[in-house]
């Protein structure tokens, strides 16, 4: 795999509507020259707003199951009834330019990353509360009660795993969160 990392791979992960995203492109607008985001593929549709291989590389079921079958993922999942995965070669590529790379993945692809041979951080963004991320993921508007349902009791069991990272951000203030993301980043 790889034989001498530059940079750092940071694994991020939480439930939806912790506000994950909001705090990665923060970081990215701050350290733009520091760190890269590895775009992950997925096999569900793109919400509003999203771009082919910004956001994500949107592929069908059989597509990536091709590339499950290929080893071409350093980790990969099913979740919320979608697949996820995370490209080898792109990870590589960031690490040996220097650059930090920030995986926003899963749990479950969190302990697949644990399993490799590349050495990693793992930050938890977790909410103050389940009600407060009910709120969150009900004013967001893109999704149906069945899927927020579904996000929130997949969040529960998300949040029972925290411990088993380096570090767990509440984001409970926004302005706080970053801070302490950026904190343990560069440290």
């Amino acid at each position: 795999m790889i034989t001498e990392n530059k940079g750092k791979l940071i694994v991020i992960s939480g439930p939806s509507g912790v506000g994950k995203s909001t705090l990665l492109r923060r970081l990215f607008q701050e350290y733009p020259d520091k760190m890269s985001f590895s775009v992950s593929y997925t096999s569900r549709n793109p919400r509003n707003g999203e771009i082919h291989g910004k956001d994500y590389y949107f592929t069908d079921t059989e597509t990536f199951r091709k590339k499950i079958e290929s080893n071409d993922f350093l980790e990969w999942a099913c979740v919320h009834d979608n697949y996820y995965g995370t490209g080898k070669a792109e990870v590589e590529e960031i690490l040996l330019s220097g650059r930090h790379c920030i995986l926003d993945i899963d749990v479950q692809g969190a302990d697949s990353v644990r399993n490799t041979d590349i050495p990693a951080t793992f930050l938890f963004i977790a909410p103050e509360s389940i009600d407060i991320l009910k709120e969150r993921l009900e004013k967001r508007g893109t999704e149906s009660d069945e899927a927020i349902s579904k996000r929130l009791k997949n969040a529960v069991g998300e949040i029972a795993q925290k411990d088993k990272y380096d570090r767990v951000i509440i984001n409970k203030d926004l302005d706080n969160a970053y801070r302490e993301l950026k904190e343990y980043i560069f440290e």
